[in-house]
């Protein structure tokens, strides 16, 4: 073959790559894949297990019976370690957080062996970290254990994921941010396992779940929930696959930065869960490592 006619028909190759590549970008490849793509930027390390917000002036960090209040670049600002003083109903265990309009929404619950009960949506104060108000659950919505909350700006929505039960994990379920009245929940399709945390971005949903076998140094995921008022039917698609996290674990919570527009992503290391309570170390820890793993994103397609 002359030189001429390998030159030729390697350009037809990368130009046939070329068109493939930007029809990705059409639909129906656009909504079937991630809409970012996401580089490594940062890790910090914090005290804490369950999730992450900021308001793009300092990190909240909840562990399970904690919060705290960190400055951008790790200093400890404020804690409280005995979150639940003022709360109607009994708890232990707070899940994923968010921050809007100057307060903090928290998951929370009591949790045992993989069992929940006693759903609260508390609003703390983001300076003294301690009870608000609280809004009333609805238990008629089927849901039986709460793992991350989110505020909805966009649909003026309160979003709660839980983590257990065959029927309860199968949905997400919204409440009126205004009003705090339960509002649906929309049937995840397909169902991600173990869903963690849950993320209000630019009108989608987001959320984490430990659906890798850490036993098995398997990564967990991030998916994007496609939502519409239109249906109760919510498609979920493959955003992120979390395999640059150090020593797989177990992944918790997430946020964007408002200022940075940087993806936060909460995960811990070390500690073996079983039903989600932690049962010993894995080899080579004698402790449990919680960070914050700081993420860049960048829209896959132009608008």
């Amino acid at each position: 073959m002359k030189l001429s006619s390998i030159a030729i028909g390697l350009s037809c190759l990368l130009t046939a790559i070329s068109v493939s590549a930007n029809q990705t970008c059409e639909e129906p490849y656009r909504s079937a894949l991630p809409a970012y793509t996401y580089t490594l930027n940062n890790v910090l390390e914090v005290n804490g297990r369950q999730g992450i917000t900021t308001d793009g002036k300092y990190l909240y960090v909840s562990g399970s019976k904690t919060l705290a209040k960190y400055d951008m670049h790790g200093k400890l600002i404020a804690e409280n370690k005995d979150p639940f003083v003022g709360y109607q109903k009994e708890a232990n265990h707070i899940g994923d957080i968010d921050i809007y309009n100057n307060e903090l929404y928290v998951s929370s619950e009591w949790f045992e062996d993989g069992v929940g009960k006693n759903i609260q949506i508390a609003i703390h104060d983001p300076d003294t970290l301690a009870l608000k108000r609280a809004v009333d659950f609805n238990p008629e919505s089927g849901q039986v254990e709460v793992s991350g909350i989110t505020v909805d700006k966009v649909h003026n929505s309160v979003w709660m994921a839980s983590w257990v039960g065959e029927e309860s994990g199968r949905y997400l379920y919204e409440y009126d941010l205004t009003s705090g009245k339960y509002k649906r929940k929309v049937h995840l399709q397909p169902v991600p396992q173990w869903i963690q945390g849950v993320l209000a971005h630019n009108g989608q949903l987001y959320v984490t779940a430990d659906d890798g076998t850490a036993d098995e140094k398997e990564p967990d995921h991030i998916y994007r929930v496609e939502i519409s008022d239109k249906t109760n039917a919510a498609r979920v698609v493959l955003e992120k696959t979390l395999d640059d996290i150090k020593d797989v674990g177990e992944v918790e919570g997430l946020a964007v930065n408002p200022q940075t527009k940087q993806l936060l992503v909460h995960a811990n290391r070390g500690k073996q869960i079983v039903l989600g309570m932690p049962k010993g170390f894995y080899p080579g820890y004698d402790r449990e490592i919680s960070e914050i793993f700081f993420y860049d994103m960048k829209p896959r397609c132009d608008k």
